[in-house]
């Protein structure tokens, strides 16, 4: 028949593997249009293009019943692609950036210079915690505070940064001085924490969902994880931050 692929053929056409297809068709995700001559699992041009979506989600760090789940859902396959399109012009455009950013330092090195502070990270934004934010709040909220970061014009960016930084500089000196959690001046960067945290569009805190739940959620997590412990100076500054949060939310 026309218009079909064998597994073998989808799997080099894809870059994934036999094995991984079967795997997709056993648990319903990926089922083969038809099974051929000698049991051979045959595929047709809608199946290239589901497979497409699922490995486009597998890249925003999806699991594969969360895919099946989005999978399931009426949506225009039109509107899908079009949302999968600008994701992926969007992560073009970043490591464009990137690109640049890193290639500017290493002139600058072969020059004997210092970089400039200001183009060295040029890139290098939140998209790192792409895969905890989709796994815990899902991809629409990811895609959403995505956009929005992408959306700010440079100045903006720049501001909201050096907000950021403040904040965990504050947070750090205030534990390297060891003032209480439940002191006046931790209490006055915790609500101010917080409101920061309701500035990020696609979260709890920001679509008036359970805020309380969602910080105390990012409060633990700037124990446990030292990326985020690193911020405010490490697992002191982490456990001053959550210790005050705790208090501000009442948790």
């Amino acid at each position: 028949m026309a218009d079909e692929w064998s597994i073998q053929q989808l799997s080099r056409l894809a870059g994934t593997t036999s094995r991984a297809l079967r795997h997709y068709d056993h648990i319903g995700l990926l089922p083969a249009t038809r099974t051929g001559a000698g049991g051979h699992r045959l595929y047709d041009a809608a199946s290239l293009r589901r497979l497409q979506r699922i490995l486009l989600l597998r890249e925003l760090g999806l699991g594969l019943p969360r895919i099946a789940e989005i999978l399931a859902e009426d949506v225009p396959e039109e509107t899908v692609l079009t949302a999968h399109l600008g994701w992926l012009k969007a992560e073009q455009e970043r490591i464009g950036r990137q690109i640049a950013a890193v290639a500017s330092t290493l002139d600058a090195r072969r020059r004997g210079e210092e970089p400039m502070a200001e183009k060295m990270f040029d890139g290098f934004d939140h998209t790192v915690h792409r895969e905890e934010v989709t796994a815990r709040w899902g991809a629409d909220a990811y895609a959403r505070s995505d956009a929005w970061w992408r959306g700010m014009p440079p100045v903006e960016k720049e501001r909201w940064q050096e907000e950021t930084a403040q904040l965990a500089r504050e947070w750090t000196d205030a534990a390297r001085r060891g003032i209480r959690p439940d002191s006046d001046e931790a209490q006055a960067l915790a609500a101010r924490h917080v409101a920061w945290l309701r500035g990020i569009p696609g979260t709890p805190a920001a679509d008036g969902g359970d805020v309380r739940g969602y910080v105390l959620g990012l409060a633990d997590m700037y124990v446990t994880d030292d990326r985020f412990a690193a911020n405010y100076g490490g697992p002191t500054g982490a456990t001053l931050v959550r210790e005050a949060i705790r208090h501000h939310v009442g948790g």
